[in-house]
């Protein structure tokens, strides 16, 4: 019943989201076209439900063949990959408004755990591989939230790539495999707010209060 009602619900929010933003969704469109390198959309090839692949849709905001310009898949926060309107689209994660095209087609739902590319999913223990994706990847997810600032993370790493295979993907893996032992529609609920409220917010800790069972670790301390 739950996957039921949560699919309807995707499908609902999604396509109100896109007929209210298309708005915005079209100006962004006509800038990306006029700027850069006149690329609209970004789509890459992620892991998602079950394990199995799709492409997920982003705007553009990276140069184009960026991994193979140095870095990989880790992004810091003045990366010179990243192209000038770009960087505003990520910080505001505007980036991310094509994934509703996705959760409509029902590659994603609205919460999940983040689709990864293979060089991260890799960094899992095969264990958990396993046991991540038994719920459909999402726009937004527990372990969005609370690495809202990754790239600001990661940029402040003395070793950005030990620091996010170390201590970033681990605490990742404990983060996904708390919501699939939790989710529910309440617990759904409650992520979306979350997602708005730490944009306000960014620094809030209210979010370890009301899941009193969430993993907490200090990234700010494991960065001395």
């Amino acid at each position: 019943m739950y996957n039921l009602l949560k699919r309807f619900f995707d499908i609902l929010i999604s396509f109100t989201a896109i007929v209210i933003l298309s708005p915005l969704l079209i100006i962004i469109i006509v800038v990306l076209l006029l700027t850069g390198e006149h690329e609209v959309f970004y789509f890459q090839k992620r892991i998602g439900y079950k394990n199995s692949y799709f492409y997920i849709w982003k705007f553009a905001t990276m140069l184009k063949n960026s991994p193979k310009m140095g870095g990989g898949y880790i992004t810091t926060r003045n990366d010179f990959r990243v192209l000038p309107f770009g960087r505003v689209l990520r910080k505001t994660k505007i980036n991310e408004l094509p994934q509703l095209i996705n959760i409509l087609k029902g590659d994603m739902s609205i919460v999940g755990p983040r689709p990864m590319v293979d060089e991260t999913f890799k960094g899992f223990p095969e264990e958990i591989r396993y046991k991540v994706f038994d719920s459909k990847p999402g726009l937004t997810g527990i372990g969005s939230i609370v690495f809202r600032d990754e790239e600001d993370y990661v940029s402040r790493a003395k070793n950005s790539v030990s620091f996010y295979n170390e201590v970033i993907q681990p605490y990742k893996a404990e983060l996904e495999l708390w919501y699939g032992k939790n989710k529910n529609l309440w617990v759904d609920s409650k992520i979306i707010f979350f997602t708005a409220w730490n944009i306000l917010l960014p620094k809030s800790q209210l979010i370890y209060k009301t899941f009193k069972s969430l993993p907490y670790k200090n990234l700010e301390q494991t960065l001395l």
